[in-house]
C-alpha cells in the first residue's frame, strides 16, 4: 500500500511530511507549515486525520484528500488529541487564573468534527491525563473528576450517564477492543491501608463485589496499567518513589498480573533491580518485561506468569513488539549506547544488532517492517535527526538537521490493524545505499605501559547470553518445569556415574595422572603422621580441586578471566608437590 503522508516531522524549521519507503521525499501534498512555534500535532487512529497547533490556530486536515476540514481559534493549544472513531477533537490549553483572583475560564475543549463546534467545555487544571477515554466504538467517554470517574455516553457531554466513585481515584484505564468495556481503576494506600487495582465492567460500580478482579499491594507511589489487546489481562507496574533499601535511585517497583476472569499473581522476575519497562505482545498471551540492575535481563511470560523465554542479560531498558507481534526489539536508549537487538520471537532467533547512537525516540511503521529512531530536542539539543532503518539492521534513509536547529518530534501515519499484512521474517540484511556501520566507539583509556600489550577483559559484569545460546542446554529452548529440571540432574548424574566406571575399567597403568585422578585415588583417611605435611596436602587438593572445575568449566565454552587460566597453568606443578609430600619425599 502507498502512503501520503508516512511520517510527520516537528522541529524549529516547523512542520512537514516525508514520504515513507522508498522515496523518502518531502511530501508534495502537505504544504509545510514554516512557524517556528508548532506546539503540538495528532493523527487519528486510522491515520486519516491530521491535526496540528501553529501557535496561531488549530488546523486539521484530512490526509486522504489533502483537504483543510477545519480551523479553531486556539492559538495556545499545547495538546490534541482524536477520539477513537474520528467524531471529536479534544484540544487542551494550559489553566490560568484571571489577574483578579477569580477562576480562569474552561480550558479543554471538545469539538465535534462533523459541524465543527464545541461540543463540551471543562476547567482540567492538569496536563497529566488531560485527556478523557474513549471506549473503541465510543459508546462511552470517561474523565477522572476530584477523584471519581464521571461516564459520558454516545459523546453527549452534558449528561453524567455513570460515576465510579472509591475512597480516592488516582488513575484509570479503559479496556480497548470491543464491547463490554472494563475499568481498571487505581486507588493509593493511605492510613495504613495498601493501595489497589480493581477491575469492573461497565456500568456493574456497586462495590467491592461486584469488581471481576482486585489486587492490593503496599509498596506503590505511583502505577502503570497495561490492558492486553484482547482485554482478558491487565498488567501493573507499581512503583515507590524511594527504595527503602538503599538499593537503587530509581525507587522500588513490583510487577502484578490481574486477569478479567478474577485471577492475579505477582509477577516473579529473576534478578533484583528496577523495571525498565514492560510491554504486552499483540497476541495477547505473552508479554515481555526488562528489569534488573545493569545489565538488564529481559524475559517472555505467559498469561500464568511461566517463563517462556529469557533473553539473558545485556545494555537494555526498553522492549518494542512490532504491530503483528512476531518481532521484538530490546534497546538500551536514553542513558545506554542505543544498542538493539531484534528477535524472531516465533522461533527465539536473534535477527540483526543495530546501533542507533543518542535516541531519545523509537517507533515500529505499522507495515512492521520498518522503524524509525531520532535523537529529539529538549532531551538532547545536539546531532538532532531521525534514521528509518529495516528491522534487519539496514538503515535506509538518514535525516540530520543543521546544527543551529532543532528537531521537537517524528511520528509514523497510524494504520488500522489488517491493512498491512504479516509478512515471513527475513534473517539477511536487506540491501541499502546508506552505510549501516555506526561509527567506532572511543576506546577506553590504556595507559602507555599497557598499549602494546594484548587487551584483557575489564568488564564488571559478563553478559548473560540467551537461554537457547547457552552451553549444556538440556534440548529445547523452552524453560524447563523444576521436575523436569530435577529429573534431567539425576540423568546427568547416572550418565556421568556409568562414564567413569568405564573409563576406570579402561585405564591403563601408564596412563598420564591428571588431578581428578589424583583425588580420587587418594585415600583422605592415610596421614603422613605430621600436621603440618597434612596440612600442605589438604590445601594442595582443595586447589587442585578448584582447576578441575575451572577446566570444566572451560570445556563447557565459559571464558575464563586471566588468573583462573593462569590458576591452570600451575596444575602440573601442584601434582608434582602433592605426589612429593604423600610419598615423603
Amino acid at each position: 500500500m502507498s502512503c501520503l503522508f508516512p511520517l510527520a516531522v516537528r522541529g524549529s524549521q516547523g512542520l512537514y511530511m516525508v514520504n515513507g519507503p522508498p522515496s523518502f521525499t518531502e511530501s508534495t501534498a502537505f504544504q509545510r507549515d514554516s512557524g517556528k512555534n508548532c506546539k503540538a500535532v495528532a493523527f487519528s487512529k486510522d491515520g486519516s486525520l491530521f491535526a496540528w497547533c501553529n501557535g496561531e490556530k488549530v488546523k486539521v486536515v484530512n490526509v486522504t484528500r489533502a483537504e483543510l476540514l477545519h480551523s479553531f481559534d486556539l492559538p495556545k493549544t499545547v495538546c490534541l488529541e482524536f477520539s477513537p472513531k474520528n467524531n471529536v477533537l479534544a484540544t487542551w490549553q494550559a489553566y490560568a487564573t484571571a489577574k483578579d483572583g477569580t477562576a480562569g475560564v474552561p480550558n479543554l475543549q471538545l469539538h465535534d468534527l462533523r459541524t465543527g463546534k464545541c461540543l463540551k467545555s471543562f476547567v482540567q487544571k492538569k496536563m497529566q491525563n488531560w485527556c478523557p477515554c474513549w471506549a473503541d466504538d465510543e459508546s462511552i467517554c470517561a474523565r477522572n473528576v476530584n477523584n471519581e470517574v464521571h461516564f459520558f455516553e454516545s459523546n453527549n457531554f452534558n449528561t453524567i450517564a455513570n460515576k465510579l466513585h472509591l475512597q480516592k481515584v488516582s488513575d484509570f484505564v479503559l479496556s480497548p477492543g470491543a464491547q463490554p468495556t472494563k475499568v481498571a481503576v487505581y486507588v493509593p494506600g493511605s492510613k495504613g491501608a495498601p493501595a489497589f487495582v480493581r477491575l469492573y465492567q461497565y456500568p456493574n460500580f456497586g462495590g467491592p463485589q461486584s469488581a471481576l478482579a482486585n489486587k492490593s499491594f503496599f509498596k506503590a507511589d505511583k502505577v502503570t496499567m497495561l490492558w492486553n489487546k484482547k482485554a482478558t489481562a491487565l498488567l501493573v507496574v507499581a512503583s515507590t518513589e524511594v527504595d527503602k533499601s538503599g538499593a537503587s535511585y530509581y525507587g522500588e517497583q513490583t510487577l502484578h498480573y490481574l486477569a478479567a476472569s478474577g485471577e492475579s499473581a505477582v509477577v516473579q522476575l529473576p534478578k533484583n533491580g528496577p523495571i525498565y519497562d514492560v510491554a504486552w505482545s499483540p497476541n495477547s498471551v505473552e508479554f515481555c518485561a526488562v528489569y534488573g540492575f545493569m545489565p538488564a535481563k529481559a524475559t517472555v511470560f505467559n498469561l500464568k506468569c511461566d517463563p517462556v523465554f529469557d533473553f539473558g542479560t545485556g545494555p537494555r531498558n526498553a522492549a518494542y513488539y512490532s504491530p503483528h507481534g512476531h518481532i521484538l526489539v530490546l534497546a538500551g536508549f536514553g542513558n545506554l549506547r542505543g544498542q538493539m537487538e531484534v528477535w524472531d520471537v516465533k522461533n527465539y532467533k536473534l535477527i540483526s544488532k543495530p546501533v542507533a547512537s543518542d535516541s531519545t525516540f523509537f517507533a515500529w511503521c505499522p507495515d512492521g517492517e520498518h522503524i524509525v529512531t531520532a535523537t529529539c530536542a529538549p532531551r538532547l539539543r545536539v546531532s538532532n535527526g531521525y534514521k528509518v532503518w529495516h528491522y534487519t539492521g539496514s538503515v535506509l534513509h538518514s535525516h540530520e538537521v543543521p546544527s543551529d536547529e532543532e528537531m521537537w518530534q517524528v511520528s509514523w501515519q497510524p494504520f488500522l490493524d489488517g491493512v498491512f499484512p504479516e509478512r515471513a521474517v527475513k534473517h539477511r540484511a536487506v540491501p541499502s545505499e546508506l552505510p549501516g556501520a555506526e561509527p567506532r566507539p572511543a576506546q577506553a583509556y590504556r595507559p602507555p605501559a599497557l598499549r602494546n600489550k594484548p587487551v584483557t577483559s575489564s568488564k564488571l559484569h559478563e553478559d548473560e547470553p540467551p537461554q537457547n545460546m547457552k552451553p549444556q542446554q538440556g534440548g529445547g529452548d523452552k524453560p524447563l518445569s523444576k521436575t523436569a529440571l530435577k529429573n534431567q540432574r539425576k540423568h546427568e548424574a547416572k550418565k556421568a556415574a556409568k562414564q567413569e566406571a568405564k573409563a576406570d575399567a579402561h585405564q591403563g597403568p601408564a596412563e598420564v595422572k591428571t588431578a581428578q585422578n589424583v583425588l580420587q585415588n587418594t585415600v583422605p583417611a592415610v596421614t603422613t603422621g605430621d600436621p603440618e605435611v597434612d596440612k600442605k596436602i589438604k590445601n594442595l587438593k582443595k586447589k587442585l580441586k578448584a582447576i578441575e572445575q575451572l577446566k570444566e568449566q572451560a570445556a563447557a565454552g565459559k571464558q575464563l578471566e586471566k588468573n583462573q587460566v593462569e590458576k591452570i597453568q600451575k596444575e602440573a606443578a601442584l601434582l608434582k608437590e602433592l605426589q612429593d609430600l604423600e610419598l615423603g619425599v
